[in-house]
């Protein structure tokens, strides 16, 4: 019988976050000399920091001060420069190949990342996912506004999004993939969830919720 497999991009399937290196590369390859733009990045990280701030709007803080103004088709060709050296480097063997027998089962697989869709939905179809569900940024016509269109989706918003899509196939198994506290909110609803490379304290969390736990 085939599953309805979800599996987390940033620390799950790339060795590491995928987002601040995609926008601060693009922002010093690309325009360095808006560098200072960062600056803007204090405020919002200051009241993050203080348990005042969301994240969410802190991304998109990033994404304005790096590629804001960026024309659609900059943005598509950033792609092409950064997306291959992320698949050379920066990608788990052991998730490639778990993806891989997923897709050789028939599952129905589906990428669920926080991260945002200038680049989340072009990993997906490059690795072969029949589905992507990220972060939303907005546009002004052709150019990159940057602020996020729709919710971050991470923690409780991700089981949201797991919830709505169990529901549209319902009587498939369920499987997650994930690898930090903010994943547990949707992988406890999984028939089976598999936790990657936790520190200690996210490992004693998972044998208490019975989550199995991989190195990767």
């Amino acid at each position: 019988m085939s599953r309805l497999v979800f599996f987390d991009l940033d620390g799950t399937i790339s060795r590491r976050d995928t987002l601040v290196p995609y926008a601060t590369s693009f922002l010093l390859r690309r325009r360095p000399w808006r560098a200072w733009r960062l600056l803007r990045l204090l405020p919002p990280t200051l009241a993050f920091a203080l348990g005042r701030g969301d994240r969410g709007v802190l991304k998109g803080e990033l994404i304005r001060a790096a590629l804001g103004g960026a024309s659609r088709d900059t943005v598509a060709e950033w792609n092409r420069q950064f997306l291959p050296r992320l698949f050379a480097r920066g990608l788990h063997p052991d998730a490639l190949a778990a993806i891989a027998a997923h897709r050789r089962a028939g599952d129905h697989l589906v990428l669920m990342s926080a991260s945002v869709d200038l680049y989340v939905p072009d990993i997906g179809r490059e690795l072969g996912f029949d589905q992507t569900i990220c972060s939303g940024v907005r546009w002004d016509g052709d150019r990159l506004d940057g602020r996020l269109a729709t919710a971050n989706r991470r923690d409780e918003e991700k089981a949201r999004c797991f919830r709505e899509l169990a529901a549209r196939h319902a009587g498939l198994p369920t499987e997650a993939y994930g690898n930090s506290f903010s994943d547990l909110p949707h992988m406890v609803l999984a028939s089976r969830a598999v936790m990657v490379n936790p520190g200690a304290a996210l490992q004693g969390e998972c044998r208490k919720l019975g989550i199995e736990t991989v190195r990767w």
